[in-house]
């Protein structure tokens, strides 16, 4: 019974903070992140996601997502790409010219300029993901970003991003929003759809779906 209690209440201070955090994310940045990427599906431009370790999972659901949920819409299909899905390859860049490559070595391939480059990282500090940021910069890419803790170093780097202000080393808590607002970022593009008339559906407010998540 004392156990059950302590798990209970383990739980519950849990997702307590989780819906804290939630709570106190800037739903301006999650509108500019989702305006960013309806421009880039529009243009056809290329988007292309990446993280480690939990936020490489993320990014590989979010592109899924992306790339067959948002196709619901009636709207032109997202060209998305998770560069960390490729083992192969990833593997190679990480054997042959070091693990800060790995994602910056893939990208050189394909970046073009009004292409988009969506990051997602905890610490805001990672060398490979700051490495595949300044090469997009470099190319005319939008970079974006889904950060933790206090940003790191990927915050004065990225064009736009959305803050998840967390204590150092909270991992779990900051995986788990960034994977409520790729929910809900993604919820957003597929309400973005096409009627027979061809009229844009009135969108339901960006802020409503992020905190509702």
């Amino acid at each position: 019974m004392k156990q059950q209690r302590s798990i209970r209440h383990a739980t519950t201070t849990y997702l307590r903070s989780l819906g804290a955090m939630l709570a106190d994310v800037d739903t301006g940045a999650v509108e500019r992140v989702c305006q960013t990427l309806r421009e880039a599906r529009d243009r056809r431009a290329r988007v292309f996601i990446a993280g480690n370790g939990g936020s490489a999972a993320t990014a590989s659901h979010w592109v899924n997502d992306l790339g067959k949920a948002a196709k619901r819409s009636g709207r032109p299909p997202f060209r998305v790409t998770s560069l960390s899905d490729n083992i192969s390859w990833l593997t190679a860049l990480g054997n042959d010219e070091g693990y800060e490559r790995v994602f910056s070595g893939q990208l050189e391939n394909f970046a073009e300029r009004g292409d988009v480059l969506v990051v997602i990282s905890a610490s805001g500090n990672s060398p490979n993901l700051i490495s595949a940021v300044e090469l997009a910069k470099d190319r005319g890419m939008t970079t974006l970003a889904l950060l933790g803790f206090d940003g790191g170093k990927l915050k004065g780097l990225c064009d736009d991003i959305v803050l998840v202000d967390s204590e150092k080393g909270a991992y779990e808590l900051v995986e788990d929003v960034h994977s409520a607002l790729m929910h809900s970022i993604t919820k957003y593009l597929i309400a973005d759809v096409v009627t027979e008339e061809d009229v844009i559906v009135r969108l339901p407010p960006v802020a409503t779906l992020a905190v509702n998540a």
